[in-house]
Parts: structure tokens; sequence; C-alpha cells
């Protein structure tokens, strides 16, 4: 079984930054990708952005690009999601996912962290 632990969400004014990490743990780990999902209050879960494990290949929702940059430390199996520019409307429980080896859908999610932005 994999397990996912995020950290580094918090509260940040607007125009300000957050660094999110999960790591994961199992005994065999390699996914297809790995990448992060968000959820806000009323709304539908949607993919942030998403890293391909073997070829560094990533995606961005529209609403984030330019903005947050996702990267992989495919070593100690850590995602990281950087996010700049923050905006009150990525105020959001942030989700970090993985799929199995040849998974297209997210096969294993985290607990979840809260980002709040402030206006």
């Amino acid at each position: 079984q994999v397990e996912l632990v995020e950290s580094g969400g918090g509260l940040v004014p607007a125009g300000g930054s957050l660094r999110l990490s999960c790591a994961a743990s199992g005994r065999t780990f390699s996914p297809s990708f790995m990448g992060w999902f968000r959820q806000a209050p009323g709304k539908e879960r949607e993919s942030v952005a998403r890293i391909g494990w073997n070829f560094g290949n990533t995606y961005y929702a529209d609403s984030v690009k330019g903005r947050f940059t996702i990267s992989a430390d495919r070593a100690k199996n850590v995602v990281s999601l950087q996010m700049n520019s923050l905006k009150p409307e990525d105020t959001a429980v942030y989700y970090c996912v993985a799929s199995r080896e040849s998974g297209i859908n997210p096969d294993y999610w985290g607990q979840g962290t809260q980002v709040t932005v402030s206006s």
C-alpha cells in the first residue's frame, strides 16, 4: 500500500507564495504520475497539476498556469507544488495524488492540506 503525506499548507495574503510537499511511502513505489487536486467549499474537486514520473512531463489547469510549478524528486519519492501569486480563489484543501504503475487516474490520495489566501 502507498501512503501520501502532505505538508506546507497555511494562510497567506493575496499575492503571496506557498510550497506544498508530498512524501510517498510504500514497499514499491513506481507511479505513472503524481499530482495535486484541490477542492474549495461548495465546489467540485479539480485537478491542479500533475507530473509524469518517468519523463517529467507536466500538466497544469488553466487557472494556475504561469503561477504554479510542480516538481518531483524521484530519489526521495517527493512531489512539490510551488504556488506563487496566490489569489483568494486558490483557497481550497489541496490533495496529493499518485497513480499505480500504469494508471491514468489517481489511485492514492493524501489526507489533504488547507491553503487559505486572504484578500
